[in-house]
């Protein structure tokens, strides 16, 4: 098995209302409860000297990326390598400098965390938020792009459509092409955290997804506005990406790549430098293979355990934890 091309590294693990703005506290890395939740920069470039044949770096985890010290040094290490990097940010913590950082460290796309077209919404999903902020900050990374006559990053949107914020929508797509989108990827809450392993601290999120989800919505309710859409994107000019509205069945035989291939693609490492299957997973404690500090890269993603993972996955009886994920169920 070939070497993975695709790697994502979580550079800061710290979830805090600052970084993430979300209401539901269910993670203690970093302050209040120890030290910043950073990836060490030295683990950080073990990974990528022990993939040889990278082609593409993700930086995003649970943490906003920006907020690690040397996450600029950390794109520029990757881009000069050849490697296309990409990142995800929630674009609270920029300033004129950071803005100007993002046009000439070589990322290559700025993936930005938008999930409302208005800031009512914006705020009451994004705890602590503020659109206004999030807008000035868009404005200083076009501003910077204009005058250093450059066309990355790109900017594509990401949006997690749910009850409250399915009637935006239409304006999302709107509120794309005003701020120079070139792509918006909509998808549902990622995970339903259904396995019954799940530890104890995950129950709000379980009950917050079960709340909010649309998949037990009316699918017609759901497609009136998918419509509208992806009519107003096909006008604008505008690349849209909607998720299914229903789960997809894998009949029996379905290869393991088909029900999900990111297991023989590529590799999810936390702040920490644990590998996981994929960042669907999210954090170490529900599933991991080792630390990259304590193996060689080709060790780990040759390793029995690794293998015996993509057999399940390949099996009528998945890993627990895959079976109520939003990739392997066509939801995502």
């Amino acid at each position: 098995m070939q070497m993975p091309g695709y790697i994502q590294i979580e550079p800061v693990g710290q979830c805090n209302l600052r970084c993430q703005m979300c209401s539901i506290q269910f993670r203690q890395d970093g302050p209040p409860y120890g030290p910043p939740a950073f990836m060490h920069f030295e683990t950080y470039t073990r990974i990528i000297d022990q993939f040889p044949g990278l082609q593409e770096l993700h930086l995003q985890g649970l943490g906003e990326p920006m907020m690690h010290p040397r996450f600029f040094d950390m794109v520029e290490y990757a881009a000069s390598r050849g490697i296309r990097v990409t990142t995800n940010s929630n674009m609270t913590l920029l300033n004129d400098r950071k803005a100007e950082r993002c046009v000439t460290c070589g990322l290559d796309c700025l993936h930005v965390s938008i999930d409302a077209a208005t800031a009512s919404t914006y705020e009451r999903i994004r705890v602590r938020g503020h659109f206004d902020r999030v807008l000035r900050n868009l404005e200083r990374v076009l501003n910077a792009r204009e005058r250093l006559r450059s066309q990355s990053p790109h900017f594509h949107m990401v949006m997690v459509i749910m009850r409250q914020n399915l009637q935006e929508l239409p304006d999302i797509v709107r509120f794309a092409k005003q701020w120079s989108f070139e792509q918006i990827f909509v998808q549902h809450l990622c995970h339903d955290f259904g396995e019954a392993s799940l530890p104890e601290r995950y129950l709000p999120m379980r009950d917050f997804v079960q709340q909010e989800t649309l998949l037990n919505e009316d699918p017609e309710h759901v497609e009136r506005y998918f419509a509208e859409a992806r009519t107003l994107a096909t006008e604008l000019g505008i690349e849209l990406r909607l998720p299914r509205i229903r789960m997809r069945m894998h009949p029996p035989g379905t290869p393991g790549p088909e029900r999900c291939d990111w297991p023989w693609r590529g590799l999810y490492f936390s702040y920490q430098g644990y590998a996981m299957p994929c960042c669907m997973i999210s954090t170490p404690d529900r599933f991991n293979f080792g630390k990259i500090t304590d193996q060689q890269g080709a060790e780990l993603w040759h390793s029995a355990a690794y293998q015996q993972f993509r057999e399940q996955l390949s099996s009528e009886n998945p890993p627990d934890i895959c079976r109520s994920c939003s990739i392997y169920s066509g939801t995502f």
